[in-house]
């Protein structure tokens, strides 16, 4: 018998489903059969496939929204720099790994936008991470650590933005090598720094 707790061992058969044949194609049914439980039993603890997604990214991937909200709570804590620096390794590890299981969203069109309404409605998305980094941004901004005119929403969207694209992008190259990923978080860093940094 499985001792771990339920809502556990279907957060762990969502993320193996998920990782291995997507999200599209990761229905609820075969993830209450890889946990070892019923449909029912799944949707007693998640609302929806949209819910347990979200969770799945929350609990099983690198911690970037909890950082950010930290960060945006307490900004002046380490340097700006090294707040940055941490930002876009956490970032770029996120997206590294949830870019495998959300990519099969969109190539069904209808799924997306299904998908899309079913986690607008529950306050959550792919835009969340560059509003809580412009936040954070704006809060370094009211302490004097980022210039008065820079545009701290621009600045968001290209940290992660760049952390998106370093998830797929460097797969086409001929060496098929994504930057490692703390080099490309200090580059990232003290590129972004130089256009915003008072």
């Amino acid at each position: 018998m499985e001792n771990r707790p339920t809502r556990v061992r279907l957060l762990d058969a969502a993320h193996d489903l998920m990782l291995t044949v997507g999200l599209a194609r990761a229905t609820t049914k075969e993830i209450a059969r890889a946990a070892g439980c019923s449909e029912a039993a799944l949707y007693k603890h998640f609302a929806s496939k949209e819910e347990l997604f979200i969770q799945v990214l929350t609990e099983r991937l690198p911690p970037l929204r909890p950082l950010l909200s930290g960060l945006a709570a307490e900004p002046g804590r380490h340097t700006l720099e090294e707040n940055l620096t941490e930002i876009a390794r956490q970032a770029a590890l996120f997206y590294e790994q949830s870019f495998p299981i959300a990519a099969s969203l969109y190539a069904q069109t209808e799924l997306k936008r299904r998908h899309d309404d079913a986690v607008r409605q529950m306050g959550a998305g792919p835009h969340v991470p560059i509003q809580e980094l412009d936040t954070y941004l704006r809060a370094e901004q009211e302490r004097g650590r980022v210039r008065t005119d820079a545009d701290t929403f621009a600045a968001a969207s290209l940290l992660m933005g760049a952390c998106a694209q370093r998830a797929f992008a460097y797969d086409a190259t001929r060496e098929a090598v994504r930057p490692p990923v703390d080099e490309f978080a200090v580059r990232l860093a003290r590129t972004l720094l130089a256009g915003i940094a008072d």
